[in-house]
């Protein structure tokens, strides 16, 4: 099958809520087109969606090494370590979003995460 197609179709299974699929699509895809940003960040989204978060965030940082004005990159990457219990790591990676995009949610996981590290700074 053609790339484009199978494209496609790891699409189709990532908007019916199945990133899992989605993700075993697009992982032969990455390999036939590393440099292929577009098909990386549907891998990236679909991994943090099947909870696999150690692979999304490697695949976000290579976006982010490539391109660091990626905002949404940022911010799923901030998400992914957010999601890893390392609120102090991804709220560098919110901020940053946040600066570089007005998107409600990118000012709202800023501030979400920082009460979180607020609140392990805190004397108990």
């Amino acid at each position: 099958m053609e790339l484009m197609e199978e494209y496609r179709r790891a699409e189709a299974f990532f908007a019916a809520g199945e990133p899992a699929e989605a993700a075993r699509i697009l992982e032969p895809i990455v390999a036939a087109e590393p440099a292929n940003s577009e098909v990386r960040l549907l891998l990236a989204r679909a991994l943090f969606g099947a909870a696999q978060l150690a692979r999304a965030e490697e695949h976000l940082r290579v976006l982010i090494d490539r391109d660091p004005s990626d905002h949404y990159a940022q911010h799923v990457l901030g998400r992914t370590l957010e999601r890893q219990n390392r609120p102090a790591d991804a709220l560098a990676h919110l901020r940053l979003a946040a600066a570089m995009s007005p998107h409600t949610d990118y000012h709202e996981a800023v501030r979400r995460v920082a009460a979180r590290v607020d609140a392990r700074r805190r004397p108990r």
